[in-house]
C-alpha cells in the first residue's frame, strides 16, 4: 500500500463526530477512502447518518495535518496500521459490527491465528485467582493458543506473563496509543510480549487518556477470540463489559466460579447463574465445547451418512459438504425458520454427524 493511501486511512479516524460504523457506511458510499475526502458537500449530506452538519465538518477539517503527524510515528516505531478492509485485519473482529475501522499493531503473532482465547478479570485478583488464571495458560501451553488481554492490572497482566513463561503467544489491546505503556510498571512485560506476541489499539498516539476508552478496548478483547474468559470480577467489574459483549458478538464465554461470600467472585456467579457463560472448572471441558480436544473416535463422514436421516437432515449436511456454516446462514439458504435449522442441528450432533465449533458454526464431523 502506498503511503498516500495510508495517510488517508488514517485521516478517516480523526474526523469529529463520526464513529466506526458511520465511517464504513461512508466509504462504501463514497466508494473509497480518499474518495471521502474528495466528495462534494452535496454528495456527503446524502450520505446515510452524515447530513449537513457533519459534511461541513469533514469539509472543512484539518486532519490530513494531524495523520501526517500520526503516519510519521508509525514508520518511526515500526507499527504496522491494519485497516477494516485489509486481507491482514484480524477476522474474528471483522465480524463484529462495530468493529474498529484501523488498528495500530506492534509485534508478530497472527492475529488470525487457529485457536485465540482472551483472559480478563479484577485489577484486584487474589492469589485464588492469579493461580487459576496461570492454571489455566499452562493447560493450554500444548495447543498453540495465542492469550488475548488487555495489560490491566490483576488478571490481565497474570495471563500474559503466564503465557509467555510458556511460550505461547500473548497480545495486549491498549485503551490508548502505543506511545505509553499503562500502567508503567508494566513495561517489561509489554517488551517481551514484542518477541512473542504483541501489543494492539485502534487509538492513535497523543491520545487523551479517559475512563471511556476501556469499554472501547474491551470490544477488541472479545472481538479478537473465539471465547473470553472470565476469572475473577466483580458484579459491576469492566470484565462484565467485556462478557457482555463478547455475548453480544455470540462468542462463548467461560466463567471461573468461586467462594459466593468474595466479592471479586460474585460476577463470574452471576454469570454462571444466568446462563451467561458456561462454569469452567477444567480446561479440558472447554476444549471441548470450542472443539479443540482431539477426537481419536472421529468416524468417517461416509460412515455416519449412513444413518437415517430425515429429509429436513439430508439438507442440512449436504449444505455443510461446501463448508461450515452458522445457523443463520441454513437458514437463509435452505428458506427454513431457525428453530427448525436448529432442532435438525441438535439430531445430527446427537447421532455424530456434525460438530459445532465457536460462534455457533456447524461443520461435518
Amino acid at each position: 500500500m502506498d503511503r498516500e493511501s495510508q495517510l488517508y486511512r488514517i485521516a478517516l479516524t480523526f474526523l469529529p463526530t463520526v464513529g466506526d460504523i458511520l465511517l464504513k457506511n461512508l466509504v462504501s458510499y463514497c466508494g473509497g477512502v480518499r474518495e471521502v475526502f474528495n466528495a462534494s458537500f452535496t454528495k456527503l449530506k446524502k450520505a446515510p447518518g452524515i447530513g449537513e452538519r457533519r459534511a461541513k465538518e469533514i469539509l472543512h477539517n484539518d486532519v490530513l495535518k494531524r495523520a501526517e503527524e500520526e503516519l510519521a510515528f508509525v514508520e518511526r516505531n515500526d507499527i504496522s496500521t491494519l485497516f477494516y478492509l485489509d486481507a491482514d485485519y484480524p477476522k474474528r473482529l471483522s465480524n463484529c459490527y462495530d468493529n474498529p475501522i484501523l488498528l495500530y499493531y506492534k509485534g508478530n503473532a497472527d492475529l488470525n491465528a487457529q485457536k485465540v482465547l482472551s483472559i480478563v478479570g479484577t485489577r484486584t485478583a487474589t492469589e485464588y485467582g492469579k493461580a487459576v488464571s496461570e492454571q489455566i495458560v499452562e493447560a493450554l501451553a500444548e495447543k498453540q493458543v495465542l492469550i488475548v488481554s488487555g495489560m490491566a492490572y490483576g488478571i490481565d497482566i497474570y495471563a500474559h506473563r503466564a503465557a509467555l513463561k510458556v511460550g505461547l503467544p500473548t497480545v495486549g489491546v491498549f485503551g490508548h496509543g502505543l506511545d505509553i505503556v499503562y500502567p508503567a510498571q508494566h513495561r517489561s512485560t509489554a517488551e517481551k510480549m514484542l518477541s512473542n506476541g504483541g501489543l494492539l489499539t485502534d487509538f492513535p498516539s497523543k491520545s487523551k487518556f479517559e475512563k471511556g476508552n476501556f469499554p472501547r478496548r474491551n470490544r477488541i478483547v472479545a472481538g479478537l477470540a473465539d471465547a473470553t474468559i472470565v476469572v475473577e470480577t466483580k458484579v459491576k467489574g469492566g470484565s462484565m463489559i467485556t462478557a457482555e459483549i463478547a455475548n453480544s458478538y455470540d462468542r462463548d464465554v467461560f466463567a471461573v466460579p468461586g467462594n459466593i461470600n468474595a466479592s471479586n467472585s460474585q460476577g463470574c456467579n452471576y454469570l454462571i447463574k444466568t446462563n451467561r457463560a458456561y462454569l469452567l472448572d477444567e480446561v479440558e471441558e472447554l476444549l471441548e465445547i470450542l472443539g479443540w480436544k482431539e477426537n481419536t473416535l472421529s468416524p468417517p463422514v461416509q460412515k455416519q451418512l449412513f444413518l437415517d436421516l430425515n429429509e429436513d437432515e439430508t439438507k442440512v449436511v449436504e449444505l455443510l459438504k461446501e463448508k461450515p456454516l452458522a445457523i443463520d446462514e441454513l437458514s437463509f439458504r435452505l428458506l427454513m425458520p431457525a428453530s427448525l435449522i436448529a432442532a435438525n442441528l441438535l439430531n445430527l450432533e446427537l447421532k455424530g454427524v456434525i460438530r459445532s465449533l465457536p460462534g455457533k458454526v456447524y461443520e461435518l464431523a
